[in-house]
């Protein structure tokens, strides 16, 4: 027992070493943690929905003045950055924007009045902008620049943009995905509030897919696998454990497909527009997946001499699982552009069962090895040894 607990302990931590170094990046900063080159401070910050976007800003009222600092990862380096006011309408057309990228090298911003989605033309803007200027460092672009906002305004139409490349000086056209379609909203000058322009039917039905495939793969297959690995060890929970463990796996598979039909679905209605590697990825995690649901039909009895081969394959179909589900999640993630706080409640989630996990090995590890101690002392009690003298050995 002791040699395949050790192998089951390495493939465990194997399987959970993949994972965390497959998971993208670090928790990603928020606005209150950035900082700038001239120790400026500002006001308000917001997280900006869509696109990895942040904005500082102060208004001062005295003057109808907003100072503002736009922060973006362009869509590809050497692309471009953009954040606009629109006095007349929501969305692009009729936006005032600022466009910050490397014009010879060297960052600038550029004015652009977007009269419509085939006519950008450089220009002023139809409000007074002073203090442009772009920085660019760690792959991150910078827009600082102050603008003359109406008198008493509360709230202004704000759209935020990013585009892959710069073609003789001129920026080339964004992508035109959900998120870069969805890139706009009301800012609140006092609050600092921030609304999307309304959240459809199909971005509903993104978030529902995203919620139940983070729920299923993501917390409660591993949940299972604590449940079996570790609850089992103590004898007073048998059989508790296994129907705990099954019904737990059992769910999850439940609630994944029903993720994963509603990802067929939205596959379906997006024509022209695939992500291959979260599509795969899901195709192969429902395969394993429902492989991994047989598993509980085929199970041998304890003493049955397919048993040994009937864990191997259980166990390996079922860290697969769990390290696709997870690495598929922060695919997801990334598509849909969730907040920056969901992404962090997801891994704070994760780390926590992570953590119990390692504190179950601990606890698990020192009861065998007691269980060894003990059994290894029985033959040398006082009845054993009288007993032996009594009785020769046989063999």
């Amino acid at each position: 027992m002791a040699p395949l607990a050790f192998r089951s302990s390495l493939v465990f931590f194997f399987f959970l070493s993949l994972w965390v170094s497959l998971i993208p990046g670090t928790i990603s900063l928020t606005c209150t943690s950035q900082k700038f080159t001239n120790n400026q401070l500002y006001s308000k910050c917001l997280d900006l929905p869509l696109l990895n976007s942040y904005l500082h800003y102060t208004y001062d009222s005295s003057n109808s003045s907003l100072s503002v600092v736009f922060i973006a990862t362009p869509a590809k380096s050497g692309g471009w950055i953009s954040w606009a006011i629109n006095p007349t309408g929501e969305g692009m057309v009729g936006a005032q924007a600022l466009i910050a990228f490397k014009n010879d090298g060297v960052m600038t911003v550029k004015t652009y009045n977007i009269s419509s989605y085939s006519s950008i033309v450089q220009s002023k803007l139809s409000f007074d902008v002073w203090d442009t200027k772009a920085e660019e460092s760690d792959g991150l672009m910078r827009i600082f620049a102050k603008v003359k906002v109406p008198a008493k305004a509360e709230s202004l139409n704000q759209v935020w943009q990013v585009g892959p490349s710069v073609t003789a000086g001129f920026p080339d056209k964004h992508a035109f995905g959900q998120a870069n379609l969805q890139s706009k909203g009301t800012l609140s000058l006092n609050g600092g509030q921030i609304s999307s322009g309304g959240v459809d039917s199909r971005t509903k039905r993104k978030n529902i897919h995203g919620v139940l495939n983070a729920v299923s793969w993501g917390i409660l297959l591993p949940l299972g696998v604590i449940i079996a690995r570790y609850v089992k060890t103590f004898p007073s929970a048998d059989p508790a454990w296994f129907y705990l463990h099954a019904s737990c796996q059992v769910s999850a598979y439940a609630i994944g497909v029903a993720g994963w039909a509603t990802g067929l679905k939205l596959g379906s209605e997006s024509k022209g527009v695939q992500y291959s590697s979260h599509r795969n990825i899901g195709i192969a995690l429902f395969s394993l997946a429902t492989l991994q649901i047989f598993a509980l039909f085929l199970r041998p009895k304890k003493e049955h001499k397919f048993r040994f081969y009937w864990n191997i394959y259980h166990h390996s179909i079922g860290y697969s699982v769990i390290v696709l589900g997870i690495v598929n999640i922060f695919k997801g993630f990334d598509i849909l552009h969730v907040a920056h706080k969901w992404k962090t409640a997801y891994i704070i989630v994760i780390a926590a069962l992570g953590g119990i996990a390692i504190l179950l090995e601990a606890i698990t590890w020192i009861i065998t090895l007691r269980g060894k101690s003990n059994k290894s002392t029985k033959p040398y009690d006082g009845y054993n040894i009288g007993q032996s003298r009594q009785q020769p050995l046989t063999t």
